[in-house]
């Protein structure tokens, strides 16, 4: 996948998905799947994004994954060209200039792809209407997909965002179509997880992220080229002195491999198990965390029988 993060010409004739694809969720693959349909008519798979999300800056805040974790999962998809703009870049452009300098001259775009719900222009005020007159005036065709619903609602970002922030992260699965996670760096920590006998990797969580409802989890942890069952607290950790900033804190009960300090390793939060709480005493800590190590290696072998982890 060959990615611009300028208007530099694709060089070949494509199919252009346009969206801020904040979540890549299933609204977002749906789209982008009309993108990707186009390779059966000689178009190349393209997307048209940006680096930041401004709606991100305000109340609604909160990433659903990390740019370099957008970039992976649409090379996943089968993406070729990838437009990664600046958003303060184009966001003065009307939308005519869009759809002739954009769009024709840059993407080379013969179709362009939205959602039913999808702006453009100066402002924001063109929709998919306008841009089926527009495109049209230079030769481009437009596919705008409907909205994709789960429970008679549209899935959006902000919808996912809110179950996430509830504990809610089976029900974010299936609106995302995959389990929602993080892919950061494991740092050291105080160390207590190893003295309790429960060694936990420990990731910082940014600012920007989406934050979860503190408590623990069950997970999916990758280490070592292989997939593991994890038990992850997301919070402050209250009982041995609260911490300054969230920390997801994962122990894998089958895991026996070295430590993994600097390295960026994926977890994924599968299942809501308590509230994060302060405990009498480390006696107490550790003998509540093996339970729901329990609870997590029982939940995950039902619901993943034939993954292969562990």
């Amino acid at each position: 996948m060959e990615i611009y993060r300028d208007l530099t010409p694709a060089g070949r004739e494509c199919a252009v998905a346009l969206g801020m694809f904040d979540g890549l969720h299933l609204g977002h693959r749906k789209v982008i799947s009309l993108a990707l349909e186009g390779a059966a008519r000689g178009l190349a798979p393209a997307v048209l994004t940006f680096a930041d999300n401004p709606k991100l800056r305000g109340i609604d805040g909160g990433a659903l994954l990390s740019q370099k974790e957008k970039i992976r999962l649409l090379r996943e998809m089968g993406v070729e060209f990838l437009y990664l703009l600046d958003f303060a870049s184009v966001k003065n452009i009307s939308a005519e200039d869009f759809v002739r300098s954009v769009l024709k001259n840059a993407c080379m775009a013969e179709e362009a792809c939205c959602g039913f719900n999808y702006t453009f222009g100066r402002g924001g005020k063109a929709g998919s209407g306008e841009l089926r007159r527009l495109c049209a005036a230079c030769g481009i065709g437009v596919s705008v997909a409907p909205a994709v619903l789960a429970d008679g609602e549209p899935v959006s970002s902000t919808r996912i965002r809110a179950l996430i922030r509830a504990g809610d992260v089976e029900k974010a699965a299936l609106l995302l179509g995959r389990p929602f996670g993080y892919e950061l760096p494991v740092v050291p920590g105080q160390h207590l997880g190893r003295r309790l006998g429960t060694p936990t990797l420990n990731q910082r969580i940014p600012p920007e992220s989406v934050l979860p409802k503190f408590g623990v989890y069950a997970s999916l942890a990758e280490a070592e080229g292989r997939s593991f069952c994890g038990v992850t607290n997301v919070g402050v950790h209250p009982t041995v002195g609260v911490s300054r900033a969230a920390l997801a804190e994962t122990w894998m009960p089958e895991y026996a491999g070295p430590p993994l300090y600097g390295r960026e390793t994926r977890v994924s939060l599968l299942k809501f198990l308590r509230p994060e709480r302060k405990f009498p005493s480390l006696a107490a800590l550790q003998e509540e965390i093996r339970r729901n190590g329990a609870q997590s290696l029982a939940y995950f072998r039902e619901k993943f029988p034939d993954s292969g982890a562990r």
